[in-house]
């Protein structure tokens, strides 16, 4: 076996580096000034007060201190995996064959170089870091005595410091960075130095770690690119209608209406994984909303506002433009929660104008809303309504840092490392520029958004909620429904989703997707991926659902564009934008969807 080749080592030029330090260094100077002035003229953009989570931990310390019997078991387990990880480290470095101790997941990107297997040392960290991390989460996880709340609090933010800690986020313990750092003389350091300012500028002082090369796309160009009118807008939101693909479609257009966490064009970003297209492609008039990236002037607008000036403005402006008085309707996240709240409310004035909805991965019943829960408390709830108050929305920035959170390791600590260890930048990613486009919550909005459904879940109580005077009630909702979840989505879980099944008054079809909030419902038939489950049967609890469930290879737009076609009507001419008495405003994407958080 021939020996490894050692790494050409480039000696630093005194020169160059110097350089480089001074422009860093006038760089950070222009930074601090700017944040600075900021903070004197009373800006609030800085970035929100760490979540009180003190007082979890404090009990989780009183609650395992109470059985040190439980807890010293737990430290013996630790050292004796310990002395099994020296004993085959010794091993290996006799130059003996010794099995892992422990091995991380398959899907564990942080330890793909092959340096943390054939290199001992490295090996031996690796191992370290997994036993610790193992013994931290599972000691944390069996800790008796814990309401559910503060259990899950606990494992979230133990879960966030071991991810923090890996070896792979530092310098000295990660090979990639140590060979980078041995061949360059160290500029993927500077480089990284720079890249890191760079993303503070960018923040204006807040850390906006780039994702994405956000100079690769631009909306309405190559991304957002589906041709299309905005023929109706607000205040609140822009109604783009899209142009016919087909010379026939079918009588009853389709309304999308997306989150305003994030924008629209989730569903719109390349032609090739476009969901509008596609459905235009199959002979659909489809409408969407693009909602407004709102800032303090729109404070006050509530979860009301947003179903007036949302859907029930966006079905009025449909008939205007195409003379058609019912319609189809998607609802997305929490778009689909919405348009269930919209539904109940029209089913109680007696407005049957929407014949189909179909929600993709959507909350209603808000009983386990998964890993977000542990932001939504009352403690912090108060917190985050002070300071949304002060500035009249959540800052978008802090949304996606919430978000990303939910999975640090491929969306935080991967572009640490990229970023500012490897001192590379970012591959262009469509879906990931998406996700870098941050909008704001108007605080009213957001604040009853949380209490009501996060927090109190009266949504799902029947006339709990009052809306525009009316007293809402979704089992009122009788006509069909498509309910699309993801199997692996930890924004809205599957099962927690599915509990919506057993709410609507009339017939639903549930299908649950392999993958993700994202991936497995922007899953074209033509990229071959994931699959789909389908079950006719609708028990109430979601494992019997899953395991009489039939798997079916592929995408899911299929399944819904035969679905929805029995609630399309007949076929009859393609109608254009401007045909109806509503003309164009300006072309597809629209103005709104430009307005960037973060540039």
């Amino acid at each position: 076996m021939a020996e490894p080749q050692s790494p050409e080592i480039k000696i630093p030029d005194p020169v160059e580096m110097s350089r480089n330090m001074a422009r860093i260094a006038e760089q950070s100077q222009r930074l601090v000034a700017d944040f600075l002035q900021r903070q004197n003229g009373g800006d609030t953009s800085a970035p929100q007060s760490m979540m009180h989570i003190g007082a979890a931990f404090m009990e989780m310390t009183a609650r395992m201190m109470a059985d040190p019997a439980k807890l010293m078991q737990a430290q013996m387990s630790l050292w004796q995996d310990y002395l099994s990880l020296w004993q085959r480290t010794t091993q290996r470095l006799m130059g003996q064959e010794a099995a892992p101790v422990v091995a991380p997941a398959k899907e564990d990107k942080r330890f793909k170089d092959s340096a943390w297997d054939e290199n001992a040392l490295f090996d031996y960290i690796k191992q370290s870091y997994l036993l610790t991390a193992r013994w931290l989460q599972s000691t944390v996880h069996e800790v008796e005595g814990m309401d559910d709340k503060t259990a899950k609090k606990v494992d979230f933010y133990t879960r966030q410091f071991v991810d923090a800690m890996a070896p792979s986020n530092f310098v000295m313990t990660n090979p990639e960075v140590l060979r980078a750092t041995i061949e360059s003389g160290g500029e993927n350091l500077v480089k990284g130095l720079e890249n890191l300012l760079g993303d503070l500028e960018r923040g204006k002082g807040q850390l906006a770690i780039s994702m994405t090369d956000y100079k690769k796309f631009e909306v309405g160009k190559n991304i957002a690119a589906t041709p299309g009118q905005v023929i109706y807008q607000n205040e609140l939101m822009q109604l783009i209608q899209y142009n016919p693909t087909t010379e026939q479609q079918y009588k009853r257009p389709l309304l999308i209406v997306p989150p305003w966490i994030n924008k629209f064009y989730i569903l719109d970003l390349r032609p090739a994984n476009s969901l509008v297209k596609w459905l235009c492609d199959q002979g659909h008039t489809v409408f969407i909303v693009s909602w407004v990236n709102p800032d303090e002037h729109l404070a006050t607008k509530t979860w009301e506002d947003y179903m007036t000036l949302g859907p029930l403005s966006a079905i009025d402006a449909i008939e205007q433009a195409t003379g058609e008085t019912e319609i189809n309707m998607i609802g997305y996240c929490i778009g689909g929660t919405l348009t269930a709240s919209t539904l109940a409310y029209m089913a109680e004035k007696g407005d049957d104008r929407v014949k189909s909805v179909m929600y993709l991965v959507t909350l209603t019943d808000f009983t386990e809303p998964g890993e977000l829960s542990v932001f939504i408390d009352e403690e912090q709830l108060a917190a985050l309504e002070e300071k949304m108050n002060s500035q009249g929305y959540l800052n978008g920035q802090s949304m996606a840092t919430t978000f990303n959170m939910l999975r640090a390791n491929d969306l935080i600590w991967s572009f640490v490392v990229n970023n500012y260890l490897l001192g590379k930048d970012p591959f262009p990613f469509d879906l990931l520029y998406w996700n870098s486009d941050a909008t704001r919550m108007p605080a009213a909005m957001h604040s009853f958004y949380l209490r009501n459904m996060y927090q109190r879940n009266l949504l799902v109580k029947p006339c709990a909620l009052t809306l525009k005077g009316v007293e809402i009630d979704l089992s009122k909702i009788k006509i069909p429904t498509f309910m699309l979840s993801t199997r692996e989505d930890h924004i809205t879980p599957w099962k927690s989703t599915y509990a919506a099944t057993q709410l609507y008054g009339g017939p639903v079809k549930f299908v649950l997707a392999a993958s993700g909030h994202i991936a497995g419902v922007v899953n074209p038939p033509s990229a071959n991926k994931y699959s789909h489950f389908l079950n006719t049967k609708l028990p109430k609890d979601p494992e019997q659902w899953l395991a009489g469930a039939k798997q079916v290879e592929g995408s899911w737009w299929p399944e819904y564009a035969k679905w929805v076609q029995k609630y399309a009507g007949p076929k009859v001419p393609a109608r254009t934008p401007g045909d109806g008495t509503l003309k164009p405003i300006e072309p597809a994407p629209g103005s709104y969807v430009k307005v960037r958080v973060v540039e």
